[in-house]
């Protein structure tokens, strides 16, 4: 069997009183593209601050993170393998730096460049290479303090992808886009899965789930419920469980509706 290029085994995690991730079993492996779907505080966010070491797991015996069989890396080994969008990154990154910038500093693992980082001539290449790829080379000089949300999500997305990592790890990625900026940033994650690139979405609502997620994984209350082909998880029965209501789910031209 190949090695994950994520793999939860096991884990748990404590925020203040409450337990975020219980016994959490999962594993994803390189070329995915996956969809994690639960509601508010199901775990959702802690699952990725495990990653980015925002937050640990309690330590126990059979208890592990491992990223590509790994249970130590470095940050800046992380950077290479997985491309990290997050809304705190957001937050971080609505400053006083061009688009450039904030996508040239994805070398650095920081927020913007600074005086002691050395950019050569082949990462600012790479930066503009990937923001012709996202479709933005216009935004290279713009501040990101200029930018639409929609245009500021680009930007991070490029940030994550200078280093052409195994998998683009973006977590709600809709949220404060509206209507044309949530279409425009699907096609987007489309474009990039027919690329090769592996998409890891974690969200609570359902549009974000683009045509080429193959597998979607349910997770509530720290844990795993259901994990399958994405046309056997993403039905009526399935979601109205995990979210303790009777809803309709409604499939048109590859992407799900919920009522």
């Amino acid at each position: 069997m190949p090695v994950p290029l994520i793999e939860y085994r096991n884990v748990t995690v404590r925020r203040e009183d409450n337990v975020a991730l219980d016994n959490l079993n999962l594993s994803i492996y390189t070329g995915e593209h996956v969809a994690i779907l639960g509601p508010n505080g199901s775990g959702k966010s802690s699952l990725i601050k495990t990653i980015t070491r925002e937050v640990y797991p309690l330590l126990k015996p059979d208890s592990w993170l491992k990223i590509r069989g790994e249970e130590l890396f470095d940050v800046f080994e992380l950077r290479a393998q997985l491309g990290i969008v997050t809304n705190d990154l957001m937050r971080a990154c609505t400053r006083n730096y061009s688009g450039l910038e904030i996508v040239v500093s994805g070398f650095f693992s920081s927020v913007g460049i600074w005086p002691n980082h050395h950019v050569t001539k082949e990462m600012l290449h790479r930066g503009h290479e990937v923001l012709e790829l996202l479709e933005v080379p216009h935004l290279a000089a713009r501040n990101t303090d200029e930018m639409s949300s929609g245009e500021a999500h680009r930007i991070l997305i490029a940030r994550a992808l200078v280093h052409d990592p195994k998998a683009l790890i973006l977590d709600e990625p809709s949220s404060s886009l509206d209507f044309r900026a949530q279409h425009e940033l699907r096609q987007i994650l489309s474009k990039l899965a027919r690329s090769g690139t592996g998409i890891v979405l974690v969200t609570h609502h359902l549009p974000d789930i683009i045509p080429e997620i193959e597998r979607v994984i349910l997770i509530d209350r720290g844990r795993v419920v259901r994990d399958g082909a994405k046309a056997e998880i993403l039905t009526s029965e399935a979601l109205g469980e995990m979210f303790h209501m009777p809803v309709t789910v409604v499939e048109r031209g590859g992407y799900y509706q919920i009522w």
